[in-house]
């Protein structure tokens, strides 16, 4: 019975935690101490606990990925086909009567005038150029494609909808070291109504979720191969050359995340609040990473080893990418306030050695805030404003589109009858969703938890920062690039309820039978709500019956 062996804590989404290590619960890698020769446990007795110690640094660093990449690569690719075809169903429908819906009057005419102009707006008599170019030159990609109509100004929308679904399988996968709730993960987003919706109407907030999402994946690449980079440097026994920590070299993922995040800003201003958070939570890897290797002052050593080149790819890079969506604005002579230095700002100034182009750019920027910050809910509100704390639970959700009688689209004739547009979560997912953020700041404060750590500082950042001004008019869709982050914690929790690999038959049966049932449970209320997602004709009775809460009325 005497037999020394080492494992590896493998785990579907579930964190097995060792003594002592800053890892607790990121599959850390333990020796297992070996057995007594003579000590016989009687049978039906509770064993004695082990007494389990910490494998060196490179170890503790954190356990490979899924060796099925052919299996993760084809379901990925499998539910991206699959979300493909649910966002593209009858895309071009409905319309006003062939014109946008809802918020589709701002944004489709203007991408339609940025198609015209080469890539900018010119119209000054919009003064409703509120958001940055990029979401709106993405709209225009597909209007050029199929001209102006439904699918035109959806198209876009739709890719980055599907897109989506591919980037969440490949992230759960990472973030929980399981092909099985990577695909899970896919499924929930492809039943989310928020993310499906928003993927089928030519507004912004889907350009903004995905960018967020792809930057995220790639802090999540970038957090393993900086773990790896450090493992190397233990077995060749650099980490303590320096109380320091060794260089990591040029971080190429942490580079391209902050693009993404720049990218991000090009479409709405709101991905700053990721920018900031995801650049924290960066440097938190960087330090909990140093720590784990052995290093003696990681703190320190993050200072002096990568503090500089977070800024630069955190912070210089995306102003950088933010800029870089405005080329064509700046190339051109007839954009909105393009030439505002010598008209509507003086041209001697104490910035006189900022060029024009920028000054003209920061004008443009400040009548934008101006405008945002005049944005305040009146004193008879729009009928589907809401304020932030209704948005986790979906308690006031939007209506689209309504048409009703006889002469709607699919009612032939019957009065009782119409078909709606609504933008409602899924309430199976999202009726959850305090319970999950409960649950995952629990996991973060007493088992250091890094995976629910990071789920709950993306969701934060998407949430949090529409308390600070409670005045100002807000909506549920800016709630729309929080949607994938809530199906990441949600699969953190299926990965709990299924249970370690190595468990027992009847725990993880059971843990598989429970969350089978939930995913079902997703799936049949996605389908319930089916017809009020995509407007499609339904009696009277099964609106009201669609209609669970009073306040989604």
């Amino acid at each position: 019975m005497s037999e020394r062996s080492e494992r590896t804590i493998e785990h579907s989404g579930v964190p097995r935690t060792a003594p002592g290590p800053e890892e607790a619960g990121a599959g850390v890698l333990v020796r297992q101490a070996p057995e007594p020769a003579d000590e016989v446990v009687p049978l039906g007795a509770v064993p004695p606990p082990e007494d389990r110690a910490p494998l060196d640094p490179a170890e503790r660093l954190g356990p490979p990925p899924p060796t099925d990449r052919l299996r993760g690569w084809v379901t990925a690719l499998a539910l991206a086909v699959l979300g493909g075809l649910v966002r593209f169903w009858n895309l071009g429908f409905p319309t006003d009567k062939g014109t946008p819906v809802f918020d589709e009057k701002h944004y489709v005419p203007q991408a339609w005038q940025v198609l015209r102009n080469g890539g900018y707006e010119d119209n000054a008599g919009y003064r409703l150029v509120v958001h940055p170019p990029l979401g709106k030159q993405l709209i225009a990609v597909g209007e050029w494609l199929f001209g102006y109509d439904g699918w035109g100004w959806r198209f876009s929308a739709a890719a980055a909808g599907t897109v989506s679904v591919l980037l969440i399988v490949r992230i759960a996968r990472r973030l929980t070291r399981s092909t099985l709730l990577g695909a899970l993960a896919g499924v929930l987003l492809i039943c989310d109504g928020v993310s499906h919706v928003q993927s089928r109407v030519g507004m912004l907030d889907i350009f903004l979720a995905v960018f967020v999402l792809a930057a995220f994946g790639c802090l999540l690449v970038d957090r393993d191969q900086v773990r790896q980079r450090l493992a190397v440097a233990v077995r060749e026994g650099r980490v303590a050359e320096t109380p320091w920590g060794p260089r990591l070299g040029f971080r190429w993922w942490r580079f391209g995340a902050g693009v993404l995040l720049g990218l991000s800003c090009g479409v709405k201003w709101s991905g700053s609040y990721f920018l900031a958070a995801f650049a924290v939570l960066c440097v938190f890897w960087d330090v909990t990473a140093r720590r784990a290797a052995g290093v003696p002052r990681p703190w320190v050593g993050t200072v002096v080893r990568d503090l500089a080149p977070a800024l630069w790819s955190l912070a210089v890079v995306p102003i950088l990418a933010y800029l870089a969506t405005w080329w064509a604005w700046l190339a051109s002579e007839t954009g909105v306030d393009r030439h505002a230095v010598g008209r509507d700002v003086g041209a001697d100034s104490a910035f006189w050695f900022v060029p024009d182009a920028l000054r003209s750019l920061w004008f443009y920027s400040s009548k934008v805030l101006e405008f945002h910050n005049s944005l305040v809910t009146p004193e008879k509100p729009h009928p589907w404003e809401s304020k932030p704390w209704t948005w986790p639970m979906g308690l006031r959700p939007m209506l689209y589109y309504l048409e009703s009688g006889g002469g709607a689209p699919g009612c032939d004739g019957r009065q009782d009858c119409l078909g709606a547009v609504m933008l409602v979560g899924t309430p199976a997912m999202w009726w959850l969703a305090f319970p999950v953020l409960g649950w995952a700041l629990w996991r973060a404060v007493t088992r250091a938890d890094w995976r629910y750590t990071a789920v709950l500082v993306a969701y934060a950042a998407g949430w949090l920062p529409w308390f600070v001004n409670l005045d100002r008019q807000m909506y549920y869709f800016y709630i729309t690039p929080v949607a994938p982050f809530l199906v990441l914690g949600l699969v953190l929790v299926m990965g709990e309820v299924l249970g370690r690999a190595r468990a027992g038959a009847e725990r993880r049966g059971t843990g598989l039978l429970v969350v089978a049932i939930y995913t079902g449970l997703v799936v049949a209320n996605f389908a319930w709500l089916w017809p009020i997602l995509n407007g499609n004709a339904i009696p009277l009775w099964w609106w009201n019956a669609e209609m669970w809460l009073p306040s989604w009325r």
